[in-house]
């Protein structure tokens, strides 16, 4: 075997380590794609029963955002086998309690129909900020690219690029405004 088709073979069946940054993105379209790197769907051997997929580590979890009122809205169901051992919490009470947890909760959303979704999820790695593992960031190789941009904050902008910005109409000096 050839050392360019030796490599596209190790290629093919390695496990690559990912990075995903969840700042101001919604988590149930990141799910969406992130689900297809942890179920290996990019990858040419993919098979539903064939354990290809990819190691995925999001960052910035706590930054996550979710679309019009979800967080007043949206409820999470919990059960834990007992008699009347039912709950309903609210997203931003989940939040508030383990900022991972909603992202969490939306990729194995995501992941249905996957007959071995509880160790694929064992490849997904959550993390609320920036702060991972030196462990973990040696093996990541590749960035997942988000699905929006980050919007610039207004008090991140400097004086002069303010001053330099394009403007449609300029005021005279002794303009009095009313």
């Amino acid at each position: 075997m050839s050392l360019v088709r030796r490599g596209q073979h190790w290629a093919t069946f390695a496990q690559i380590w990912h990075l995903y940054d969840a700042k101001w993105q919604d988590p149930y379209k990141s799910a969406v794609l992130l689900t297809k790197y942890l179920k290996g769907l990019h990858k040419p051997i993919y098979h539903p029963m064939n354990n290809c997929g990819d190691h995925v580590v999001v960052i910035n979890s706590r930054d996550i955002a979710l679309r019009g009122d979800e967080w007043s809205k949206r409820v999470y169901f919990h059960h834990n086998t007992y008699h009347s051992g039912d709950t309903w919490t609210l997203a931003w009470e989940l939040h508030k309690k383990n900022k991972t947890m909603i992202m969490q909760k939306a990729v194995y959303h995501a992941m249905r129909g996957n007959l071995q979704r509880r160790h694929t999820m064992q490849r997904l790695h959550i993390y609320e900020d920036e702060n991972v593992p030196e462990e973990i960031l040696q093996n990541v190789s590749s960035q997942i690219r988000q699905l929006r941009s980050q919007p610039v904050r207004l008090d991140h902008i400097s004086p002069e690029e303010i001053e330099n910005f394009p403007r449609v109409m300029k005021y005279p000096e002794n303009y009095i405004l009313r």
